[in-house]
Parts: C-alpha cells; sequence; structure tokens
C-alpha cells in the first residue's frame, strides 16, 4: 500500500483572490482538510484520532509551504497528496503536494508543505510522547522527504 494518501479538492470560486488564482491563505486550509481526513481515515485497529485519549490533542508545531505554480478553480476536482515524513518522540512530520487535478498524469504541482504536529496534554499543555500503536499507524503512512527548493536552514538545495 502506498504511504501518500490523495484526497480530493473541489475549488470554488471564492476560492480564487482578485489576481485570478487560489489565495495563499486557502492552501493551508486544503492541508488541513487532507490532515484531518488522515487521521480520522477508518483503520482495522482504529483511527489515528481514535488511539489519542481524551486528555490528549495534536498541535500544529510548524508549518512550510512552497508555491509552486498558481492553482485556478476548474470543475475538474484538484487534489491534496498527504504522507508522513518522520515521526519523532512526541511529534511527527507531514508532507503535502497540492496538484491542480486528482489524476497524476498531467497534473501540476501548485504547491507543497510541510507540517510539524506535536502531541500534547490538555492538563498541562506540554508535549507528551507518542504511545507504540500511534508510531506505528504513522509510520504506515511514512514516505519521502518533502522536496523542497530550499532546505529549512535557508540554503539552496
Amino acid at each position: 500500500m502506498s504511504p501518500v494518501h490523495t484526497f480530493p479538492l473541489q475549488l470554488r470560486f471564492g476560492d480564487e483572490d482578485s489576481y485570478g488564482h487560489v489565495n495563499n491563505v486557502r492552501f493551508l486550509q486544503f492541508l488541513e482538510d487532507a490532515r484531518l481526513s488522515l487521521m480520522h481515515e477508518s483503520r482495522p485497529e482504529g483511527s489515528f484520532m481514535e488511539l489519542i485519549d481524551p486528555d490528549h490533542y495534536t498541535l500544529v508545531g510548524r508549518q512550510e509551504i512552497e508555491y509552486r505554480s498558481p492553482l485556478t478553480v476548474s470543475m475538474e476536482p484538484a487534489a491534496v497528496d498527504l504522507w508522513v515524513t518522520a515521526v519523532g518522540g512526541s511529534s511527527f512530520d507531514l508532507g503535502y503536494a497540492v496538484r491542480d487535478r486528482v489524476a497524476v498524469d498531467g497534473s501540476t504541482t501548485s504547491a507543497i508543505a510541510a507540517t510539524t504536529m506535536v502531541l500534547v496534554s490538555r492538563s498541562t499543555g506540554r508535549p507528551v510522547r507518542l504511545s507504540g500503536e500511534q508510531k506505528a499507524v504513522l509510520l504506515s503512512w511514512q514516505g519521502p522527504p518533502v522536496p523542497f527548493r530550499r532546505t529549512r536552514a535557508g540554503a539552496r538545495a
């Protein structure tokens, strides 16, 4: 099974800005929608979110997005590809590609992105360790690093 999950995305006229392309702020919402869909995806052992007890939740610790090509509204759905790039003690990193259509053949990548999610205690507000079950689910979705043109340190790749 591929670690990359593809989520269709129906763009709306209101997603475009005065420049005639989808506004950059909407991209972060697209990433969130895909992330929530993956985290709630039904699995035999339960969804990832079902493996989190009521005293814990996940928070966005960091986001990075690189815009590559304008995205415009079309009747054909766009797509968000999503996978896990790293799993740590209390955090995990996700990689994304936002494409102009669901079909991979002939699609154009409009943006690539990465998000670091942190498992946090509701009572203390502090990070807590991911359980073995949680890590196993995340590792089943592990794929390649996000191919940013610049590394996180700012140097050109």
